[in-house]
């Protein structure tokens, strides 16, 4: 076992801790659709920063900023809102 491998245990236990009573884990990637383009972009979400969060991403298609909220249910499933950003 390499120390990477003990890292990402300790990343994934804490993931499971965080969710302890969900039947599944907690969901790491969502499809979104730009509010500028209206592309779809799969994005990636960290369970480990919260049950509520609120974050700028850009879109990968036409690089206009979003302003993305993300919670997380105790089952582990997210909701993710996209709203355009002009920051």
């Amino acid at each position: 076992m390499t120390d990477s491998d003990d890292i990402s245990d300790w990343t994934d236990d804490a993931i499971d801790e965080e969710f302890s009573d969900s039947d599944g884990t907690a969901e790491t990637e969502a499809t979104v659709y730009c509010p500028h383009c209206g592309e779809a972009n799969e994005v990636a979400l960290d369970p480990g920063s919260g049950d509520e969060q609120e974050y700028v991403e850009d879109c990968q298609v036409c690089c206009h900023p979003w302003l993305m909220y993300v919670r997380y249910a105790r089952d582990g499933s997210a909701v993710v809102e996209v709203y355009a950003s002009d920051s």
